[in-house]
């Protein structure tokens, strides 16, 4: 026989009052300064109960490879070396293109700076014929010491000087002639000076050439076997013999 429940005994009520929850470890909000306007978030206990509603059958789902996510080494490995071969090969295009820019710059700063020498060169023969004549003096002289000057910086120089040997690549012969003085074909007249800058030829010199005298032609040798002297033809004065007489009848 049991003993009769005491309905009106005082119920016993505990109540958690931590700050922190002991099972998800999040900071409890207390119901009263929750903000308005927001739904308050499930507790722990209600998560605890949803876990345990699920069906031990269910499994959970993979999670899906995202793009870009790392791929196994012997892959990476293969990009990796993939990338530096790309990266090589735009290194040494990018300096070949460096190099042929250069090139094309210098050749035309060149091509630019003959083709202003050249412009000067009949100012340049002016001014030789009046150093000629002995008419570079006073203001003349210091405006063609100048033009002079301008060519110096370009790096062209004059060539073409009396006894000069002659080189067609060099020198245009406009004049001929022969001289015992010389033994090889030698400028020995300067009409025009010719300019070139470093091994580039901009303008031939205008010389006269003399070559060497032809020498005298050798006398042929005399012949080492003397010919034999042909036979006398019998004149009527030689004695006729009685050998040479002839027979009567």
């Amino acid at each position: 026989m049991t003993a009769p429940r005491d309905e009106d005994a005082p119920r016993v009520v505990i109540r958690d009052k931590r700050r922190i929850d002991p099972t998800t470890g999040t900071v409890r909000v207390p119901a009263g300064e929750q903000p308005a306007g927001t739904t308050p978030g499930p507790t722990a206990r209600d998560t605890a109960v949803r876990e345990e509603q699920m069906s031990e059958h269910e499994t959970p789902v993979a999670e899906e490879s995202v793009p870009g996510q790392s791929a196994p080494d012997g892959d990476l490995g293969k990009q990796l070396a993939e990338r530096t071969e790309d990266l090589q090969r735009v290194t040494a295009e990018y300096a070949n293109y460096r190099r042929r820019v250069d090139r094309d710059r210098a050749l035309v700063v060149d091509q630019a700076a003959e083709r202003f020498a050249a412009q000067l060169f009949p100012i340049v023969d002016d001014i030789e014929r009046a150093r000629d004549h002995d008419e570079l003096t006073g203001g003349f002289k210091l405006v063609a010491d100048r033009i002079l000057g301008l060519l110096d910086g370009l790096g062209v120089e004059a060539f073409g000087q009396a006894g000069d040997p002659f080189d067609p690549a060099l020198h245009e012969a406009v004049l001929h002639d022969t001289s015992p003085e010389v033994s090889v074909p030698t400028a020995t007249t300067v009409l025009r000076q010719g300019f070139r800058r470093g091994d580039r030829v901009l303008r031939t010199a205008m010389v006269g050439v003399s070559e060497p005298e032809s020498p005298a032609p050798a006398a042929e040798p005399a012949s080492a076997e003397s010919p034999v002297p042909a036979a006398e033809p019998a004149t009527d004065d030689q004695p006729v013999t009685p050998d040479d007489q002839p027979a009567a009848g």
